[in-house]
């Protein structure tokens, strides 16, 4: 895979799951409400995509060392690979009762994020646990964070 693809794929990819889990279980936490969260995953996967990948436009062409072309792609594969991650969230919400689909959709970010560290542990040529636990204890400190501060805001309205 080129690298200007693995950037965007890399980033979009983690950015869309570690986000998307944060919004649902803090939206989760706070409203209890399906169309809530259903509406919280679709805004963030077109505008946190959108914005995501115009970030990674932007930071490439600040270190003008890549092409035009490198530069697209890594923006249009950051776009396409949060947009899709983020979007799968919604599968369970559909088809199951809330509370078991956050519970569904945490084990699935969290294994999406276990087996891609494992790939770039592979890649680096380092020992995986270590690269694994490292990337699933921010992920599970955004969700447990997230989760409280929906609590939070229930308690506020």
């Amino acid at each position: 895979m080129k690298l200007s693809i693995r950037k965007g794929f890399s980033f979009g990819l983690t950015s869309g799951i570690i986000t998307t889990l944060g919004l649902i279980v803090g939206l989760h936490s706070s409203t209890h409400s399906d169309i809530v969260v259903i509406g919280g995953i679709l805004v963030i996967a077109i505008a946190d995509a959108m914005s995501d990948s115009l970030g990674i436009h932007m930071s490439e062409e600040s270190e003008n060392q890549h092409t035009s072309r490198e530069i697209w792609e890594s923006t249009i594969s950051t776009f396409l690979s949060k947009f899709i991650f983020a979007m799968t969230f919604i599968i369970p919400i559909l088809l199951l009762e809330l509370s078991l689909a956050i519970i569904i959709s945490i084990a699935w970010g969290l294994s999406l994020i276990a087996i891609f560290s494992y790939f770039i542990a592979k890649y680096q040529k380092i020992k995986p646990y270590k690269v694994i636990c490292e990337h699933l204890l921010i992920a599970v400190l955004v969700i447990v964070i997230t989760h409280y501060v929906g609590h939070l805001v229930a308690t506020l309205g």
